[in-house]
């Protein structure tokens, strides 16, 4: 072992696609502002830098540092809001190959910033590609989830089918998480009385998060090079146009 890498590390490398030409968006929907530590950061350190161990380049954004407006308009500001810093993140979002939304649970449920991040990110939805298919076909998505009790893939499920619905391409095992016992208790990545990280030895977590960091890349590149997803009887232009797609059509049954 060299590098912390093992010998099937090595011989598995020449397998391996050219994933420097992608990008990566993290949407850290925590509840603490900088310089606050986030758990769920702490998780998604270890799918960022499996991407940037492998050239891909990668951002990092904690919408609650950030003034984002409610709503589900691309700006707020044209709908009564004094200010809105989503368009400068849309800017990050629109250019990403990637986007792995990275959540606390709360309640059950995903963390209010989630929420409003899938709202704003479904204020695009009518937005169009150069192909004349919605704006987020030829990108995949995924999330990772953190918190004390249960309900990883209770929040997982909500959150992959937002992302599926507005167009994004989900590849298999696109969810990784860590939650501790019920009950209050420590968080991903406390430290131990025993001087160790809580979760980091917790296998299940680190296998799921490689996973999906690898599935993400190879989705990523699958659609890089086939061009995004066909072109064909997805086109809501084509369809507002009267093209049917193979549609049947009751009139001549």
């Amino acid at each position: 072992m060299a590098n912390g890498k093992t010998d099937n590390d090595n011989n598995a490398s020449s397998a391996k696609s050219n994933y420097k030409d992608l990008c990566a968006l993290f949407i850290n929907c925590t509840l603490k502002k900088s310089p606050g530590t986030s758990h769920t950061d702490t998780l998604l350190d270890v799918s960022d830098h499996i991407l940037r161990e492998n050239g891909v380049k990668t951002e990092r954004v904690r919408l609650v540092d950030h003034d984002v407006a409610s709503g589900v308009y691309p700006d707020m500001t044209e709908h009564g809001w004094d200010s809105d810093d989503w368009p400068k993140i849309w800017s990050k979002v629109d250019t990403a190959d990637i986007l792995i939304v990275g959540t606390p649970i709360w309640l059950g449920q995903h963390s209010s910033e989630c929420a409003k991040l899938i709202e704003r990110l479904y204020s695009h939805s009518s937005q169009r590609n150069e192909k004349g298919q919605y704006i987020f076909y030829g990108k995949t998505g995924g999330c990772i989830v953190t918190g004390n009790e249960d309900g990883v893939k209770h929040v997982a499920m909500s959150v992959l089918y937002s992302l599926q619905h507005v167009g994004y391409a989900l590849p298999p095992q696109a969810d990784a998480g860590w939650i501790g016992e019920a009950g209050p208790g420590p968080s991903y990545g406390d430290k131990r009385e025993d001087g160790g990280r809580v979760g980091f030895d917790n296998d299940f977590t680190q296998r799921n998060t490689t996973f999906m960091t690898w599935n993400l890349m190879h989705m990523a590149r699958m659609l890089k090079d086939a061009g995004g997803i066909p072109a064909h009887g997805n086109q809501p232009g084509e369809w507002d146009d009267g093209c049917r797609f193979d549609h049947p059509n009751p009139e001549y049954r």
